[in-house]
C-alpha cells in the first residue's frame, strides 16, 4: 500500500505520457493542417504566377509574329479582337444558366 510519503512512480509517467499524447493530437489537429494549407496556397499562387506569365508570352509572341508578317497596327487589332472576345465571353459566363433574372 503507498503512502503520502511515498508517491506511486508510475503516475508522474502516465501524465507525462499523456500530456505527451495530448500535445501531439492538438499539434496534428492544428498544426499539421494549417502547413498544408499554406503549403497548397503557395503552390496555387505559383501555378497562377506561372499561367499568368504563360499567357503574356503567348500574347506577346502572337502580336511579333502578326507584327512581322501584317505590320503593327494590324497587329494591333488582331490581338485587340482575341482580347475583345475573350472577355466576352468570359462576360457572359459571369453567372450561372439556371439562376434567375434580377428584375428591379
Amino acid at each position: 500500500m503507498f503512502t503520502m510519503s511515498e508517491p506511486n512512480p508510475s503516475i508522474p509517467v502516465r501524465v507525462a505520457d499523456g500530456l505527451e499524447q495530448l500535445a501531439a493530437k492538438v499539434r496534428e489537429m492544428t498544426v499539421d493542417r494549417a502547413a498544408v494549407a499554406v503549403t497548397w496556397a503557395a503552390v496555387g499562387v505559383i501555378a497562377f504566377v506561372a499561367g499568368v506569365t504563360a499567357i503574356v508570352w503567348l500574347l506577346v509572341g502572337i502580336f511579333r509574329a502578326l507584327g512581322t508578317l501584317m505590320g503593327t497596327e494590324t497587329a494591333y487589332a488582331v490581338v485587340g479582337l482575341i482580347l475583345i472576345l475573350v472577355g466576352a465571353f468570359v462576360w457572359s459566363r459571369r453567372y450561372p444558366q439556371d439562376r434567375p433574372t434580377q428584375q428591379e
